[in-house]
């Protein structure tokens, strides 16, 4: 009668195959332990030959990590790396934290905000009056991006003055920007028959 794999018991690491789980289960009943670090360095090996990038020198370690963690970290031989524990493994990573200032104008960005800030903060000149208007091209177009219908120019200005309390002003009679499109989005070709 076939044994069917829903009927057996769920593998650790699936990517490996039954037959790995095998050898591992086989290499943890032998008592001798040199005979059962042979078993594991053969193991290894097979390991190894169904994943041929891990056979490289700087990735070995992980195949022995595999093989720890296939065996419950139950086998005890003798390894040539420091392998991985059950506690390391079970180790949360730290929480990325993640800014929770509150954003007027959220269609423009923290990098847009960001930038603004970095902008009044530059000397009068050339320089930042260029990067003055890099900035409210940007704006420009993240605007765009939430309303397809248009941008007008006086309201970019009036954000940027509104975002900067006043610090820069531009008017629309001395200032122009870009004028963007939304590009259109692909048609489907239907395709012709073969005749």
């Amino acid at each position: 009668m076939l044994t069917y794999n829903t009927r057996q018991k769920q593998l650790v690491l699936p990517e490996y195959g039954r037959n790995i789980q095998r050898m591992v289960d086989h290499c943890l009943s032998i008592t001798d332990r040199e005979e059962r670090s042979a078993c594991a360095r053969t193991i290894i090996a097979a390991m190894g030959s169904l994943f041929p990038e891990l056979k490289q020198p700087e990735n070995v370690h992980k195949l022995w990590d595999h093989l720890m963690i296939m065996s419950g970290f139950r086998l005890d031989v003798d390894t040539p790396f420091e392998v991985i524990s059950k506690a390391q493994l079970d180790e949360l990573p730290a929480t990325v934290p993640y800014p929770q200032s509150p954003m007027r104008y959220r269609h423009y960005g923290r990098l847009v905000q960001a930038m603004v800030r970095k902008v009044t903060e530059m000397p009068e000149g050339p320089e930042r009056s260029e990067a003055i208007m890099l900035l409210a091209n940007q704006m420009k177009k993240s605007m765009l991006a939430v309303n397809a219908d248009g941008v007008e120019d006086a309201r970019i200005f009036k954000d940027l003055a509104d975002i900067t309390h006043g610090a820069i002003r531009l008017s629309p009679e001395t200032h122009r920007l870009h004028e963007f499109r939304v590009a259109p989005a692909p048609t489907k070709s239907k395709k012709k028959k073969k005749r």
